[in-house]
């Protein structure tokens, strides 16, 4: 088992922390209910999981809010929990009405609100505690653009950009790769889709294939970017600020709202 930036690593498995402790948290509150119903033979179980329920799709719902010009484009995104996208604070407040709705004020109430506080302080500390310090992005990499010509990605520093590492190979890269592509024709800060360890015929072949536009990408045929970064699962995305620093990076399939959510904040917060 090891540890990147964002990535818990069960050998060739690789698991978002982000999400993965919120399962852990939500699993934790369901026994936590469980337990509480059985000490004080109420119905705390069944308030849990309908709390817990209640949480999840609130906090959804209001990350949907925060974001909806992005989920307007492509609606059935809402849906895709797996990319991850949730306001944790929303769906906290949400859980702990429904628990009080359904307990009223007994014993029971009282030991599973306070779990949920325990449980929701801890992820948000942890989140804080796995965060990656912004650190420099590694000077003297040159990739090159699909005409052959070469990309030095100090030539981009001064300015914000984002950078996202994938292969054809990849599903969760083909996946998001035409929205990836679509977002970056129209943004202000740039964003380079870097393909990794592949030749351009291949890269040529499969955006050929997929009707794709070629103006984002950008080639490294020997995984230097993904070396430079340690970054060690496809896809990953890194934004980077104008510095120079990696301000922050998503691991796995990023959404259109998470995409756009952290090119507004380059574009807010450039140094």
């Amino acid at each position: 088992m090891g540890m990147m930036d964002g990535v818990i690593q069960l050998g060739p498995l690789m698991l978002a922390s982000d999400r993965l402790f919120a399962v852990a948290a939500l699993w934790l509150f369901l026994s936590a209910g469980t337990w509480i119903g059985a000490r004080t033979e109420s119905r705390a179980a069944r308030a849990a999981w309908v709390a817990a329920l209640a949480g999840v799709l609130v906090a959804r719902l209001a990350y949907v809010a925060e974001n909806f010009t992005a989920f307007a484009v492509e609606p059935w995104t809402i849906l895709a929990f797996w990319q991850g996208g949730f306001t944790i604070w929303a769906g906290v407040a949400a859980a702990a009405v429904m628990v009080a709705l359904l307990l009223g004020r007994q014993r029971a109430t009282g030991g599973l609100l306070a779990s949920l506080a325990a449980l929701a302080l801890t992820h948000m500390g942890m989140m804080h505690w796995l965060a990656p310090p912004a650190r420099p992005l590694p000077q003297g990499i040159v990739l090159a653009q699909m005409d052959g010509q070469s990309l030095p990605l100090d030539s981009l520093r001064g300015r914000p950009f984002a950078l996202n590492l994938w292969a054809t190979w990849c599903p969760p890269c083909r996946r998001e790769m035409p929205m990836l592509i679509d977002v970056a024709s129209g943004s202000k800060v740039p964003i380079l889709l870097v393909n990794q360890r592949e030749g351009q015929a291949a890269i040529t072949a499969y955006l050929k294939r997929e009707k794709l536009s070629a103006a984002s990408i950008a080639v490294d045929p020997t995984g230097s970017l993904s070396e430079a970064t340690q970054a060690q699962a496809f896809p990953t995305t890194l934004f980077v600020d104008a510095t120079g620093r990696i301000r922050s990076i998503h691991a796995g399939e990023i959404s259109r709202a998470a995409l756009t959510a952290a090119i507004r904040d380059l574009e807010r917060n450039p140094i």
